[in-house]
């Protein structure tokens, strides 16, 4: 198969109408072509584009920042010569100054398929500043590595973030080419935006469900998404990072485990098969130990979860539920130890006036649920099945593959 870069690269008629204009590249550490060559190298030693700027997300263009609010200095790359804007750092939003660098910009950047992935938000917002300057976007489309399904609650209105661009689910199963598309019908943008799509992919067919696996070469797009798995887990462990419960940060398998001191893993998890255990289907969660070398925890024995989602033996793709599996992890905990200081109160994604698990789900409903002792799974089934039937249907006529 074939990504939008590579399209790009090797087809001379998709670059045409780039002739004799300005192009800059919004990209990061796996911005890469097949045989891993950097996109702004590959672009550059084709020598018919004139490359005048290159931008970088959340942590950075080289990938080099670890956590939340570590922000990326604006540099000039010592190869290319070009400036390298950061649009996680003074800015997030590309200001007039760096949007007069390019006439147009390609979006080169590897997503992991969740709401709360904050690349999702820096598309919108080069595209609304797109709109605003008459500026094009290019989206050179790659894979969502986690597929089709949906899940979660759609985000409310007024809960819009830099983890939260719009009122989709937190699983939403699209493509950030396809999500090009979509923001620019919801929030009726007067842009020139296309979609470099993929070729021969195929979001369904096993075993990668998603990612083409044995054919492409996984590299982390952000520092703590080192695999595969990391991303099929994601939009259900991310909320870990409004809880006080480390998410794995600091130990090899982040954001695939959950724990802390002084719980009972097994206790825990014989809670949430008693609570529902239809929501921990399509996976193999295994009690374990972890100790953090930094971040919450750090140098602590921790009691907790791995969910291991890599054998075909025991995953299923259309059955697992990663934001129910997690969510159910919160309800458990809840039973347990009601006075257990589960939210964690600090600044989040330069949020201060809310609480972290509240925008991270896009509202108050999910730890409304946790924190009621009479709300029962079915409660938030009801509630998380109309959105994402909603969405579903919503989606549909953006949909490329």
């Amino acid at each position: 198969m074939k990504f939008g870069i590579d399209r790009l690269l090797t087809q001379p008629s998709l670059r045409k109408p780039l002739a004799g204009r300005r192009v800059g590249l919004l990209a990061h550490p796996a911005s890469l072509t097949r045989d891993l060559t950097h996109s702004l190298d590959a672009l550059a030693a084709l020598g018919t584009l004139e490359l005048t700027c290159a931008f970088g997300p959340q942590h950075g263009l080289r990938g080099d920042k670890q956590d939340n609010m570590v922000e990326s200095a604006d540099f000039t790359d010592p190869v290319h010569g070009i400036p390298v804007f950061s649009l996680y750092g003074e800015v997030r939003r590309p200001t007039a100054a760096m949007m007069d660098g390019f006439d147009v910009l390609l979006v080169d950047l590897q997503d992991v398929g969740c709401r709360v992935y904050t690349f999702v938000t820096t598309l919108r917002y080069v595209l609304e500043e797109a709109a605003r300057h008459r500026k094009s976007v290019w989206v050179l489309d790659r894979p969502n590595p986690i597929g089709r399904p949906v899940e979660g609650l759609r985000l409310l209105p007024g809960w819009e973030s830099f983890v939260g661009a719009g009122p989709m689910p937190m699983r939403h199963g699209l493509t950030l080419g396809e999500l090009a598309r979509w923001f620019v019908t919801t929030l009726n943008l007067d842009v020139d935006c296309q979609v470099i799509s993929m070729e021969g992919w195929n979001p369904y067919a096993p075993p990668g469900h998603g990612w083409p696996l044995g054919s492409r070469t996984w590299v982390n797009p952000s520092p703590n998404a080192p695999n595969l798995w990391m991303t099929r887990c994601y939009p259900g462990t991310v909320m870990l990072e409004g809880t006080t419960l480390s998410e794995g940060r600091g130990t090899t398998r982040p954001l695939e485990l959950f724990g802390a001191p002084d719980l009972d893993a097994q206790e825990w998890l014989a809670a949430m098969q008693l609570l529902s255990a239809q929501w921990l289907r399509g996976c193999r969660p295994r009690t374990c130990w972890f100790e953090p070398t930094f971040h919450k925890h750090a140098g602590l024995l921790c009691a907790g979860v791995q969910v291991h989602v890599e054998d075909p033996l025991y995953y299923q793709h259309e059955a697992f539920r990663p934001w129910r599996l997690l969510a159910l992890a919160f309800k458990a905990l809840r039973r347990l130890r009601p006075d257990y200081p589960l939210w964690r109160d600090f600044p989040y994604e330069y949020e201060r006036d809310r609480l972290a698990i509240d925008l991270i789900n896009g509202g108050e409903l999910l730890r409304r649920w946790v924190d009621d002792p009479a709300a029962t799974s079915g409660d938030l089934d009801k509630l998380a099945g109309a959105d994402e039937a909603s969405w579903q249907a919503e989606r549909q006529p953006f949909l490329i593959y």
